[in-house]
């Protein structure tokens, strides 16, 4: 596995691979890499050539500072599991490197941006879309590899995508769980063994979703997820919220067309936890 710390070693190793028409497949990550990480270098092995992998924790997403502090960084250990996988190339650059000047590009991602984390992290999604694209312009991958864990942040970076017109793939892949059903996430590792035992009821209640249609109706149905895992006195609700699968427009009858996703935002002590559930 080839280690890239600046732009322009890994654009000449880009224009050499595009040059023997190399399919390129890309998975953009912020390190402390787990098993949903691998599920997706894994699926971009089988379907590209190449595979690279950003590790690169961006400032410009964080509307918290603290959180910002807190996000584990484990570069040695993130390398040594990519090399276990035979992952091609691995692109680890500072921010400097990102980031020579300040970026101050404004992206407008209307709606999308509007509901759920838009909501609730003013600029996470902007920021989002400066790292994001900057990592295309670098890496010009013909396939991209995101988890739907992430079921938002997949949806803005489509329109990213055909905003700026970009000739790149968009793939999203299945979350990854733990055995417990806790949704895998880099975040959960700074998870006491308490909150990460009872963080696996997030879950739970997710799975029982669809036994309340059409018996109650959405608002009731947000509601008692709301109730059932603030239950759990180690758990509290941010939001919950029913959202079209490929809209992302809020249900509010179950006579609506198009499959729903039930997507919640729990704190688990300090520690912030997204998942969510097709149905």
């Amino acid at each position: 596995m080839q280690v890239f710390n600046t732009k322009n070693e890994l654009v000449s190793l880009i224009d050499k691979l595009k040059g023997e028409h190399k399919t390129i497949g890309f998975v953009p990550t912020m390190g402390a890499l787990h098993e949903g990480h691998l599920s997706l270098v894994e699926e971009a092995k089988k379907e590209c050539d190449v595979v690279v992998v950003s590790i690169f924790v961006n400032p410009t997403q964080f509307n918290d500072p603290e959180d910002l502090k807190r996000y584990p960084r484990t570069l040695e250990n993130d390398l040594e599991l990519l090399r276990t996988l035979d992952c091609d190339v691995a692109f680890a650059p500072s921010v400097e490197e990102i980031y020579p000047e300040p970026d101050t590009r404004k992206f407008n991602f209307g709606y999308l941006e509007t509901v759920m984390e838009g909501a609730r992290r003013p600029g996470h999604f902007n920021g989002v879309g400066q790292v994001v694209s900057r990592l295309f312009d670098i890496v010009r991958p013909d396939k991209a590899f995101f988890g739907m864990k992430d079921f938002q942040q997949i949806a803005i970076i489509k329109e990213m995508v055909r905003q700026l017109h970009y000739p790149i793939e968009i793939v999203p892949c299945p979350i990854v769980r733990e055995e417990s059903g806790l949704a895998r996430s880099s975040r959960n590792t700074l998870l006491d063994e308490e909150h990460r035992k009872n963080a696996a009821h997030i879950y739970e209640t997710l799975r029982k979703v669809h036994y309340l249609i059409p018996e109650k109706s959405v608002e009731d149905v947000k509601q008692w997820i709301t109730d059932e895992i603030n239950e759990n006195p180690f758990l509290e609700v941010e939001y919950v919220e029913i959202v079209n699968f490929d809209t992302l427009k809020v249900v509010k009858d179950w006579s609506e067309p198009g499959k729903r996703v039930a997507c919640v935002a729990v704190y688990a002590g300090k520690i912030r936890l997204i998942d969510n559930i097709v149905f």
